[in-house]
């Protein structure tokens, strides 16, 4: 056979390889407003700069008829490529095959790729649509799934992962996404579930769409395991793009810098009149974020779940940041279980990746109530404790409102190793509200008087002169300095600078520590 020959067999087999599982599955998926694997990778990746790894490789199970269908790339195309000129490296399950499950060597291909990304030190993403273990291998099926759970466990901390789920996710291969870093999914075509609808119809009659069951909507605002949902695919995976650009390769480098188009002196006026004279007006903490962040620019994480708290990305001059926030329009941005869980997860994702954390508190505390201490809102809410005591990156406080109680103390206090700590004018830092205060306090005083509401009023109001204002605090130098709010930009882009790179931690030597989980 001639060289020319030899070259038309490998066009050929590449041929076959691209085709998946034929032509016929391909529109199939394209009827369910789906894209296939490779298509996806096309979009997701800089114009040509994917490479492919295992184009040939084919599963090695013979029962159930399998020895008769072979597809060349089994359900997974792996490889690597770039995205704004970084390199990743990337596999997608492709249901044209055997419905995308996973078997023993599409396990394997998956786990190349994961190997070399955490070897190159580059982010690791993994497109899923997908039944899940494949049945007809049994065991084997269950090992690719094991050797998967086991990479994304050693990576985590170490490189960034990214799980797009665009269409179902199911059974035990489902907790891969669970353990990476951020998860994406599509309205309307993308699950994710350990058992599906007719397994739970068979087993506790109750019948339940796959949507509800793990649609998007469902683990955006329920579940909180999907932290970004978009419309479409094309939508999902420039998220995804966007997301990286906030991101560092792995957690021995910074966030990518780029040139700043913002004036690290600008300030705003605007910011005179965004909170309320009334105390308990609710106002948009978005709309301090943006008004601090280079060109407005925020990518929020985890938008719909547990949106009395506030995180995600920004920039200020030029360089990346994590911001955690009270949200006061909804909930009055009170911390319960779901925003514990929520701040702790994305604090420490900052700190592992050396993303410097920016905080905008008005909290006037933790959710009470017996639901809230009945599912464990002292154990969840000392993750978050936890999360923000052990970080070592720089940290910047903003106390806009209120902070009460072991809420103050959550969010970044000095109390846990807050770097700097900046406090509105219009701050009030205490135990509780000032009326709450009185109440427990001059409860017996209040009911002997003739006009109780009338010295309960007079009260509140020589509470308030006395404690409910940063300067207490300043005083004690529990706050660095009381700050006009038209500068808090500048502010915190000083802060920061004056911050970077850090000497070693103080922290004591350990293995790790035991976060409540």
């Amino acid at each position: 056979m001639t060289m020319k020959d030899k070259l038309a067999k490998l066009a050929e087999l590449e041929k076959q390889a691209r085709a998946g599982g034929g032509e016929k599955r391909i529109q199939q998926q394209h009827a369910k407003g789906k894209l296939t694997a490779r298509e996806r990778i096309d979009l997701l990746l800089d114009p040509g700069s994917f490479e492919e790894l295992d184009p040939f490789i084919t599963h090695r199970a013979t029962g159930f008829g399998l020895a008769e269908r072979q597809y060349l790339g089994d359900a997974v195309v792996a490889g690597f490529g770039k995205i704004d000129g970084r390199v990743v490296f990337i596999y997608a399950q492709d249901f044209t095959v055997f419905g995308g499950t996973i078997s023993e060597v599409s396990a394997q291909k998956a786990c190349k790729v994961i190997d070399l990304a955490l070897r190159k030190g580059a982010p690791i993403i993994a497109i899923w649509d997908s039944g899940g273990a494949r049945i007809q291998e049994g065991v084997m099926s269950l090992y690719g799934v094991g050797e998967i759970l086991l990479r994304n466990t050693l990576c985590s901390g170490v490189i960034p992962q990214l799980s797009v789920v665009m269409g179902p996710s199911a059974g035990g291969a489902v907790y891969s996404p669970a353990i990476t870093d951020f998860v994406f999914m599509v309205k309307g075509t993308s699950q994710m579930y350990i058992t599906g609808p007719d397994v739970i119809k068979a087993v506790i009659s109750i019948d339940i769409t796959h949507e509800e069951l793990g649609g998007a909507k469902t683990h955006a605002e329920k579940s909180g395991v999907a932290h970004f949902i978009s419309e479409s695919e094309p939508d999902c995976l420039q998220s995804v793009r966007r997301l990286l650009s906030f991101l560092p390769q792995n957690n021995r480098e910074t966030p990518p810098t780029i040139a700043p188009t913002d004036d690290p002196t600008r300030t705003d006026e605007n910011l005179l009149n965004i909170i309320p004279d009334e105390p308990t007006k609710s106002y948009d903490m978005k709309q301090i974020i943006t008004s601090v962040a280079d060109n407005g620019d925020f990518m929020e994480v985890h938008q719909s779940f547990a949106p009395n708290l506030i995180t995600g990305f920004a920039r200020l001059n030029g360089k990346v940041v994590g911001i955690v926030a009270q949200q006061p329009a909804y909930m009055a941005g009170i911390i319960d279980i779901n925003a514990s869980v929520k701040g702790a997860r994305f604090v420490r994702f900052c700190d592992a990746f050396n993303i410097p954390l920016v905080s905008f508190v008005d909290v006037p505390g933790f959710m009470p109530g017996p639901k809230e201490e009945q599912g464990g809102i002292i154990r969840h809410g000392a993750k978050f404790i936890y999360a923000y005591a052990e970080s070592t990156v720089p940290k910047v406080t903003v106390i806009t409102r209120k902070a009460y109680g072991g809420a103050y103390i959550v969010m970044s206090s000095k109390h846990l190793r807050g770097d700097i700590n900046y406090a509105w004018p219009t701050a009030e830092i205490a135990v509780m509200g000032p009326e709450g205060a009185v109440n427990v306090i001059y409860r017996e005083a209040i009911a002997k008087a003739k006009d109780g509401d009338k010295t309960r009023q007079k009260l509140v109001a020589e509470y308030k002169e006395g404690f409910a204002h940063p300067y207490l605090a300043a005083a004690r130098g529990y706050i660095d300095d009381v700050i006009d709010p038209r500068v808090t930009r500048p502010k915190l882009i000083r802060a920061l600078e004056t911050l970077e790179n850090p000497s070693d931690s103080t922290r004591p030597q350990k293995k790790h520590g035991n976060i409540p989980l």
